[in-house]
């Protein structure tokens, strides 16, 4: 990866189609720029292919192939994308011991609140940007 900002960038790992592709119009329709895989394989080799540094993971933790807690150990292994947060999405009653086990920056409960999604994901957008020397964080249009 070669950049230093991550250009409103949020890579959304889920295995539900449905659920994927919904979260990413929620983030396309607030100006973010939604990057998807279905699974921690796929997600990986996102990240490690990636012109533009996601600001921001959005991680199930249940799914085929490579599962969250798969994937969140194979990130925090490689140096080169250790450092970027992960907020998990799962539908688990006890997402929260599952987000400190994991030590995640975050988490959010299934179904997902659009408002809960967009604040979370403007706090490390806006992070990202302020310390690439973006300025201040762009606002949302519209209210939802």
């Amino acid at each position: 990866m070669t950049a230093t900002s991550c250009d409103r960038t949020v890579l959304v790992v889920e295995d539900d189609r449905e659920v994927r592709d919904a979260i990413a119009e929620v983030l396309a329709d607030s100006e973010y720029k939604a990057v998807a895989a279905s699974n921690g394989v796929e997600a990986l080799e996102q990240l490690r292919n990636a012109a533009i540094r996601p600001c921001l993971i959005l991680l199930d933790v249940m799914m085929p192939t490579m599962d969250g807690w798969e994937f969140r150990a194979e990130q925090q292994r490689d140096p080169a994308v250790k450092d970027i947060p992960v907020v998990l999405l799962s539908a688990h009653t006890d997402v929260r011991s599952a987000a400190a086990e994991m030590a995640v920056a975050g988490f959010l409960a299934k179904p997902v609140a659009i408002d809960s999604l967009l604040e979370t994901v403007e706090r490390f957008c806006a992070i990202d940007s302020a310390t690439a020397g973006g300025g201040a964080p762009r606002k949302r249009s519209g209210g939802t």
